[in-house]
């Protein structure tokens, strides 16, 4: 063989086999990251199923006050009482 056709086959050799691990490494890295990922999905779904259960136990909570409980709203004007009588002017 020629050296130039070994300095070649070296050439190509090396950079095959520093592809390889280039993808090899790029793979390990992307697996991990993905596993990262899921792990903080599922605990953010964890947080949202604890957020929803404390919503409806308040909701519930709120519902049993309102029934035990004569709730007027804020908002509402409470009524004047003149006697009966309403005013016109």
């Amino acid at each position: 063989m020629s050296r130039a056709s070994k300095l070649t086959l070296l050439g190509t050799s090396l950079f095959a086999g520093s592809t390889i691990l280039f993808v090899h490494f790029q793979q390990r890295f992307e697996k991990q990251a993905m596993h990262e990922g899921v792990v903080r999905d599922m605990e953010q779904q964890r947080i949202k199923r604890e957020r929803q259960l404390d919503f409806d136990m308040q909701k519930a909570l709120e519902e049993e006050y309102k029934r035990e409980q004569n709730v007027r709203s804020s908002l509402e004007t409470p009524l004047q009482s003149d006697g009966g009588r309403m005013n016109k002017s």
